[in-house]
């Protein structure tokens, strides 16, 4: 049966389109219930779509094969099939390109979306291809990278010694202090990024990102919440 569906026919297409829609939708579904910039039909359009054009370059090379096979003969026209899944590949390349941001807190966003999108194009060219072992070996993998991963990534970031934090503060003439207060604690500072800035109301600030390395004691929660009660301090988050 399975040897059957690896053929080109009418039923492994329909089913290989069928399968490029489910999983691009499942991943999609996810991405789309935690607010990212693409979901669920973006998923599913890049799965079906990059399965479809595995299937056509298929379909090119049955035909040459067959029924194109003496105009290939007379012109020299040479079939590859993987030459269209190569384009596909590209192509989300330019998509991935327009959800990725680098925010105020220097912070990049969007980076995890735009590997979803390639991640999920190379599913459905694998669908389109009737590779149906590693198209379920790939959907896990991608599975675990969004639900699983994430807590185990929290887990590690936690327990690092080495922490970004992204600060608002009222002037530069309290840089000197913030910075004394943060020395205080023990804490490293190997490194920080600076932008002068004005807030809504036109008050001028400073805001500036830390990168620092914390004494075993200190967590990054207690930093958070130490640092945030200075009144020199607008606004405070890790990055």
């Amino acid at each position: 049966m399975l040897e059957y569906l690896r053929q080109f026919n009418i039923a492994s297409v329909l089913l290989r389109l069928t399968l490029a829609v489910v999983f691009g939708g499942i991943i999609g579904g996810n991405r789309e219930h935690k607010r990212r910039p693409a979901g669920f039909r973006t998923y599913m359009m890049v799965s079906m779509g990059a399965a479809l054009a595995m299937v056509l370059g298929q379909y090119q090379y049955a035909m040459l094969s067959t029924v194109w096979a003496e105009a290939q003969r007379e012109v020299g026209m040479i079939a590859d099939v993987t030459r269209l899944g190569a384009q596909v590949i590209n192509g989300i390349g330019f998509l991935g390109t327009g959800t990725i941001l680098v925010t105020e807190q220097r912070e990049g966003k969007g980076l995890t979306t735009a590997a979803g999108r390639w991640a999920s194009a190379c599913v459905g060219l694998a669908i389109g291809a009737g590779f149906y072992e590693g198209v379920l070996l790939g959907f896990l993998a991608i599975f675990l990278s969004i639900e699983v991963f994430p807590y185990i990534e929290e887990f590690i970031l936690a327990r690092s010694r080495n922490m970004n934090l992204y600060v608002e503060l009222t002037s530069m003439e309290r840089m000197k202090d913030f910075i004394t207060l943060v020395k205080s604690m023990g804490i490293q500072i190997f490194d920080m990024e600076m932008d002068r800035r004005r807030d809504n109301e036109g008050a001028e600030g400073v805001s500036v990102v830390f990168y620092l390395h914390l004494p075993k004691s200190q967590s990054h929660t207690k930093l958070l919440a130490q640092l945030s009660y200075s009144q020199d301090v607008r606004a405070i988050d890790e990055v």
